[in-house]
């Protein structure tokens, strides 16, 4: 029997004949045991991609099912389903923000609608980050989460992006720079916090 994808703590996995629980993603069938087993692999790092290119849960598990459904279709051409998938989630969340209209500056502390829950001790830290990569400019957020979150080259972000790797050093170093701003604004009003050395 073909496999539906399903959403299973936020993580899309595959599962047989389990109905409409746990958030059924409707119409999409199983092409295969590979297909399904790059969705049990690599859908959580996807999952946490998305969340950090889009500032929030929800939207950050429409925009992946959006792309794992076209990627079903079009899995018999795809050769590096991987890379595939980051540079789709890339363009989708890029043309969302553009959908949106470009977007005031916000300070850290009136997004506070862009967290990403973690349960960790440095809950804090974490939170503060996420947010201030949420308020990056688009090409400047898929930058440091292709960099840092997935840890790639310069070469391999370049490859997903579609840029050069010069071009891929300038915005990490624009990026790293806002990002020291944001977080130095968020320290000053939070003196008491003491932040990831991470982007320092």
């Amino acid at each position: 029997m073909g496999h539906r994808w399903l959403r299973v703590g936020g993580v899309l996995r595959a599962g047989d004949n389990l109905g409409g629980r746990c958030g059924v993603i409707t119409g999409v069938q199983s092409r295969g045991e590979d297909f399904d087993q790059f969705v049990l692999g690599a859908g959580t790092g996807l999952m946490r991609m998305a969340v950090a290119l889009t500032g929030d849960r929800t939207a950050a598990e429409d925009l992946l099912q959006d792309v794992l459904e076209r990627m079903y279709v079009a899995w018999p051409r795809i050769d590096e389903p991987l890379a595939y998938a980051r540079r789709s989630l890339v363009n989708a969340s890029t043309n969302r923000w553009r959908g949106r209209g470009r977007r005031r500056e916000i300070a850290l502390s009136e997004a506070a609608h862009l967290t990403v829950p973690d349960r960790s001790d440095d809950h804090d830290r974490r939170d503060l980050v996420a947010r201030a990569v949420a308020a990056l400019p688009a090409r400047q957020r898929a930058v440091v989460v292709l960099r840092f979150l997935c840890d790639l080259s310069e070469v391999d972000t370049a490859s997903v992006l579609g840029c050069t790797a010069g071009t891929v050093k300038s915005q990490t170093a624009r990026a790293l720079a806002r990002l020291r701003d944001l977080l130095d604004d968020a320290s000053d009003a939070e003196p008491n916090l003491t932040l990831t050395r991470s982007i320092r």
